[in-house]
């Protein structure tokens, strides 16, 4: 029997194992007993604390969507602009511990995941939600309402599609260039309606 406050250790171990090894096999093609292992456990460890590997795959996207927002706050709380806010979404979106080679094969494989698991599509279009909202917010205060939600759009969907090319290693970017790429098409956006980022 484990000790007293071993269980959310071991959850998040496994958690980390499970975004690890989906991230290593580049897709959810994989057991439970391989995340156990990846994690040091047993797999009848990881059964006990999940029940199934679709409940840790849908603790992992928690896991991340989790650590995404808590770094959306931060960094929101340190902005004073509609400016500022923009390119704090945008970095937040890039930053490293989001753009490394196995969270960005996790984020794919959880896409397409969401074709047939209902639970993985209500995680990610909360994700999706989310950011549209933040970056709508943050430029009203520089454009009309209806160019705001069209350049809302088109920036998720830029930072969405870098994370494509970046899964699939078709001319991968730094983040340094992703979040140029995407901040260009902002402020290019913005000065057709007279406004500039």
């Amino acid at each position: 029997m484990p000790k007293l406050g071993m269980e959310p250790l071991r959850r998040k171990a496994l958690v980390e194992a499970a975004l690890r090894t989906i991230g290593q096999h580049g897709s959810l093609a994989v057991t439970m007993s391989d995340i156990a292992r990846n994690a040091g456990v047993s797999p009848a460890l990881a059964h006990h604390y999940f029940g199934s590997k679709e409940q840790l795959l849908i603790e992992t996207i928690r896991a991340l969507l989790w650590s995404l927002r808590l770094d959306t706050v931060a960094a929101l709380e340190a902005t004073s602009t509609p400016e500022e806010r923009l390119t704090a979404l945008i970095r937040v979106s890039f930053q490293a511990n989001q753009f490394t080679p196995e969270t960005v094969a996790a984020w794919l494989a959880f896409y397409s995941e969401a074709q047939r698991s209902a639970p993985t599509r209500h995680l990610l279009s909360l994700y999706a939600r989310r950011l549209r909202s933040n970056l709508i917010h943050a430029l009203k205060a520089l454009t009309t309402a209806d160019k705001a939600e069209s350049i809302a759009e088109g920036t998720a969907a830029m930072i969405d599609g870098l994370y494509l090319r970046q899964s699939l290693k078709a001319a991968p970017l730094t983040i340094e260039a992703s979040i140029s790429l995407v901040e260009d098409y902002v402020r290019t956006q913005l000065s057709s309606t007279g406004r500039c980022q």
